[in-house]
């Protein structure tokens, strides 16, 4: 995963209207946490940030003032209306440290022929990687499956270095049998009819 840099400057108003301000001035408030440190109130360019959230869990390098600083994004407000970005906490990384996140789960292949239905039980996993090495997706293949089949998630294969937190007998994907809707009994049709 590539490094996303970004300029932040150090926030000193807090509240309400000052988030309100810095959004004026199309930039995103942030807070990093972690590592014992107190937090750090920051400034993002709203633009910038907007383009690096479009990759999942992607890693930031900031440059805060000419102090760099290596952060994840831990969870990300926006609007619920206009879908910008309101607010970020990030949470500061180091190179080589393991981090613990969410990760989507895609499907590959094409079922075996029939009415079948592929559900997604879950559509994330939870797994433990090296911060610079955090993967977007994992990819499982459902090629061939019928109803009854079922992929857990010690099943999906994960890349080298990392690692499932998820409960590895938790159902990831299921395959049910499609279920045709029977048709009412004409008596019960015929009844409908005579009471319109």
């Amino acid at each position: 995963m590539a490094e996303v840099k970004i300029s932040a400057e150090v926030r000193s108003e807090f509240g309400k209207g000052a988030a309100r301000r810095t959004r004026r001035e199309n930039k995103v408030p942030a807070v990093i946490y972690g590592h014992g440190a107190d937090p750090v109130h920051i400034s993002l360019p709203g633009h910038d940030l907007m383009m690096a959230l479009k990759t999942a869990n992607a890693l930031l390098s900031l440059d805060i003032e000419g102090r760099k600083e290596l952060v994840i994004p831990k969870a990300v407000q926006r609007d619920a209306l206009k879908g910008f970005i309101k607010h970020v906490d990030l949470l500061a990384v180091k190179r080589g440290e393991k981090v613990t996140v969410e990760v989507a789960v895609h499907t590959e292949g094409e079922l075996a022929p029939g009415p079948f239905l592929l559900e997604n039980v879950l559509s994330t996993l939870t797994v433990e990687a090296e911060a610079t090495h955090i993967p977007e997706s994992v990819t499982v293949s459902v090629e061939g499956l019928e109803a009854g089949a079922s992929i857990l998630a010690k099943d999906v294969p994960l890349p080298e270095g990392t690692t499932l937190v998820t409960d590895e007998d938790a159902v990831v994907i299921q395959i049910l049998a499609a279920q045709a809707e029977e048709p009412a009994a004409e008596g019960a049709a015929d009844e409908a009819a005579a009471e319109v």
